[in-house]
């Protein structure tokens, strides 16, 4: 075993570099990449993440140099992303002892995407303790850094956090280590960390609280170089870099037949003031002030358009703030469609007609799995009759999204 690859005692890199220009998130990673697998040689040895699905064969090749494959007791996959456990599939062929450890969604994704259900997996939760005997594992959930299902792992002997995405360059590099980097690898840093992470900064907030009660001398990351000159320097970049824009404000326009659609603006501006967005709602009757109504959408950044349905149709004065939005500059500014209904809910389908004939940024399900990664978080808006405890849940849940696109 080589000691350039000796990440702590009994702790290696067994990872793949790929110097090619990568496809990556609809980018071209034109330093390349590397995919960062580390084994630890313990009494139950350990693999914590492995390599992109590309390379899996060469990877377990190559791990045959470090131990005998059915003589693995755990895999840890921190993350689900093929980059990350694309070598699982042809190591667990091999590890046929071994137990996948993993969060309870990564687990159900790991069986779905390579068909392991006759595998055995622990499912682990925030705070768990694993013995792998001469070391021990401790787990925190992180999600949506960068997807729902993210955990991290932190070997509490060594000192060594294994945070997958979290703290990643991409640079091919055979040199592993950042103190061995041939220039200040920083910017490559702040770069990742806005493609990636960026995103998620409230997110990036909850793990930083997270790590802090950590003795960290050493990050292990998946991609790029291993932090083990000055750790703290990193974890406190990405503190700065993901602390909340304040003095954030939302608008909440609404017109309501049965109270149904202003029962759902309550809630919405009741988890807006929560989350510390400055929230006014507004009833928009027939005998609405429009130049008020304009002044107050001027000094939002985000605004709630809603209307309950009647005849397949908006009700009330919604429609004439509507159309006057495409004489308005609204292109920084969050636009989203609710409501309620009662049979086929249209008023709300009419305003997102409306608000895509402006230039402001209509939140809807395609903009939030592109900005955030969530899959299941729905845009517009919709609750059936009078909104129930589901439905309230689920319209926190939405506007919680957008505080989060608010203060990134």
């Amino acid at each position: 075993m080589m000691n350039d690859k000796l990440i702590a005692k009994d702790s290696y890199w067994v990872g793949y570099v790929d110097d090619r220009k990568v496809p990556f998130h609809r980018l071209t990673l034109e330093k390349g990449t590397t995919y960062n697998s580390y084994f630890l040689d313990t009494e139950k040895p350990t693999i914590i993440d492995t390599v992109d699905i590309s390379f899996g064969r060469n990877f377990v090749e190559e791990l045959k140099d470090y131990i005998e494959l059915e003589k693995i007791q755990y895999i840890v996959i921190n993350h689900v992303e093929p980059d990350h456990s694309g070598g699982l599939p042809a190591l667990i062929n091999k590890a046929k002892q071994a137990t996948i450890v993993t969060t309870e969604l990564g687990a159900e994704e790991l069986k779905e995407m390579y068909k392991l259900h006759d595998k055995k997996f622990m499912i682990i939760k925030d705070g768990d303790i694993l013995d792998i005997g001469g070391k021990t594992l401790q787990f925190f959930e992180t999600p949506f850094l960068h997807t729902e299902e993210t955990m991290i792992t932190y070997s509490v002997e060594d000192k060594v956090l294994y945070p997958c995405d979290i703290f990643s360059t991409h640079v091919a590099t055979d040199k592993l280590f950042n103190d061995l980097a041939p220039y200040d690898i920083t910017e490559d840093f702040k770069v990742y960390y806005s493609l990636i992470m960026h995103p998620h900064r409230p997110y990036v907030q909850d793990m930083i609280e997270k790590i802090r009660r950590l003795d960290i001398d050493i990050i292990a990351p998946s991609h790029g170089y291993i932090l083990r000159d000055n750790p703290k320097k990193y974890i406190d970049l990405y503190d700065e870099m993901s602390k909340p824009n304040k003095d954030k404000n939302a608008l909440i326009l609404f017109s309501t037949m049965t109270g149904n659609t202003k029962r759902i603006s309550k809630h919405i501006a009741e988890e807006l003031e929560l989350q510390g967005i400055k929230t006014e709602m507004i009833n928009i009757k027939e005998n609405v002030d429009m130049d008020d109504v304009k002044e107050k959408i001027k000094n939002s950044d985000a605004i709630f358009f809603g209307s309950s349905t009647r005849y397949a149709d908006m009700v009330g004065g919604i429609e004439k703030v509507l159309k006057i939005l495409k004489y308005m500059n609204l292109e920084e500014k969050l636009g989203i469609a609710f409501g309620s209904y009662g049979w086929s809910g249209e008023a709300v389908e009419v305003i997102k007609d409306y608000l895509q004939d402006t230039n402001i940024k209509l939140v809807d399900s395609s903009y939030v799995i592109k900005t955030t990664g969530m899959d299941n978080i729905k845009f517009p808006i919709r609750v059936k009759f009078n909104p129930d405890k589901e439905n309230i849940e689920e319209v926190k849940a939405s506007t919680r999204v957008i505080k989060d696109i608010l203060v990134s």
